[in-house]
């Protein structure tokens, strides 16, 4: 990559010359001995974060409060659920959900790429980190003053939208700091633990719904969506109780050497160019952005938008909904972080290949036998969920290998334009989809498509660069796992 002022790379270029491919971050990691606790506060921001994903932005807030009968017009509420402009008003509930979400992942394809690259120039990545994470949490905070009125319905819509570009902001810097609590032959383990602690995280947020809902939320009472909106309330204080540990335990990366700070606008030339730089430098690295902008944002579909179809397409009920949410977490927490072994033994790239093809698979069973009743969501959702997780964590696994020095929030930024929240690829075809044909179910060939189309784009990128499994082991007890 080049950088503002032009270096040896850029001058080889200029004389025809073959550049010198950059050194990649993780390299300098070789043989460093990492302290557990660093590992594990770098992990936590995960656990802390996670309820935003798992309760407001997937199975309950969303699914189970913003697109319900609460927020239809009350004469066609009143219609009942077997009343097909009943069913057509949760339709388009669930499209302006997409449409609001697409919103949200077209903004982050424009800002994350420069954010990161002037974190990378300033070396201010907690700052961002710490701003993202303050500004999503304060979005759920404000989700208490949507009340069960069609009229806050675009307000619920905006601040979820707002609040998955604020969580992708911190992502983007979280990600990036994962180059300095792992090494070339831990990284797999180590994204795997962030992401399994974060499904665990989702897990007792959810189960807390469950019994609080059980207990008929001690004698509060629970009209004009009371309940939900101290749930979101509950999950902003989640967050700021575990996400710190990382701002006061894990080592901020030095800036860049030798890239001048511009301005925002300034940014975008000096992002063209190093795009260019990239090209030229670590194709490999160029290739798998592409692919991974278009499978991961399939995969933040299936999570975005799964509890909404066993809602709306296969008539769970709230409860259910809920517990199948926990079930979901537990299966793809624990799949991520054993698959992560996986991931540093056989490499990222397999994983991905394996785990997108049986996501593919998947999604169409739960579309074309659904007549076989809730089972097949039960069965297939679930194996949907063991597949995400190790998808999600071996491909920030892969980019985390093949990112050079110094440019890790710029790469993990360009790797966030479509995000791990739902981005404008999966949510647009969703919302078009459910439009034309004006049911949820169909929604899901969407989705699907997505995954599809990153597959085959995944095959034709190379593996990334392995630890040397002849090489000496590193010292026992500096490891972040076992």
């Amino acid at each position: 990559m080049t950088d503002a002022v032009p270096g040896p790379d850029s001058q080889a270029r200029s004389a025809g010359e073959t550049p010198t491919p950059p050194k990649m971050g993780l390299e300098l990691q070789e043989g460093v001995r990492v302290p557990r606790r660093q590992v594990f506060s770098w992990a936590l921001w995960d656990w802390g974060t996670q309820p935003f994903n798992t309760v407001i932005l997937t199975f309950v807030f969303t699914a189970l409060y913003l697109t319900t009968e609460a927020f239809l017009d009350p004469a066609v509420a009143a219609l009942g659920k077997d009343d097909p402009a009943y069913q057509h008003g949760l339709a388009e509930l669930s499209s302006g959900v997409g449409l609001w979400n697409t919103l949200a992942g077209l903004l982050i394809l424009f800002l994350a790429p420069v954010l990161g690259q002037r974190a990378d120039a300033t070396g201010r990545r907690k700052a961002w980190l710490a701003g993202g994470t303050a500004g999503m949490v304060l979005c759920m905070l404000a989700l208490w003053f949507v009340e069960a009125d069609p009229a806050y319905f675009v307000l619920g819509a905006a601040l979820i939208g707002l609040g998955s570009v604020l969580n992708e902001i911190a992502g983007v810097n979280y990600n990036a700091m994962m180059v300095s609590v792992a090494t070339p032959r831990t990284v797999g383990k180590v994204s795997g633990l962030g992401w399994g602690l974060g499904y665990v995280g989702g897990i007792l947020a959810l189960l807390f719904v469950v019994i609080a809902n059980g207990a008929e939320w001690w004698g509060m009472p629970t009209d004009n969506g009371l309940a939900f909106r101290v749930i979101a309330v509950g999950c902003a204080l989640w967050a700021l109780a575990f996400a710190w540990p990382i701002l006061a335990f894990v080592p901020e990366l030095p800036p860049t050497k030798g890239r001048a700070t511009v301005g925002f606008f300034a940014s975008y030339v000096v992002l063209f160019h190093d795009i260019k730089g990239l090209w030229h430098t670590s194709r490999r690295t160029f290739w798998f952005l592409l692919a991974s902008a278009v499978f991961r944002d399939g995969l933040s579909g299936v999570f975005a938008f799964g509890a909404i179809i066993g809602g709306v397409s296969f008539g769970f009920s709230a409860d259910q909904v809920i517990i199948f949410g926990i079930a979901a977490n537990l299966v793809a927490g624990a799949s991520t972080v054993l698959v992560g072994f996986a991931d540093d033994r056989f490499g990222p790239r397999s994983v991905i290949l394996s785990t997108l093809s049986v996501i593919v698979v998947a999604g169409l069973a739960v579309v074309f036998l659904r007549d076989l009743g809730p089972v097949v969501y039960w069965v297939g959702g679930l194996i949907l969920s063991a597949c995400v997780g190790p998808a999600q964590a071996a491909s920030r696994s892969y980019l985390a290998r093949v990112a050079p020095a110094g440019k890790e929030s710029e790469i993990f930024g360009l790797y966030a334009t479509t995000g791990r929240a739902t981005s404008w690829m999966s949510s647009a075809l969703w919302t078009i989809t459910i439009a034309a044909t004006g049911a949820t179910i169909w929604g899901t060939l969407g989705i699907v498509a997505v995954v599809l189309i990153g597959l085959v784009m995944m095959w034709f990128v190379r593996e990334a660069p392995l630890a040397d499994a002849g090489t000496t082991a590193e010292p026992t007890g500096d490891r972040s796992v076992a």
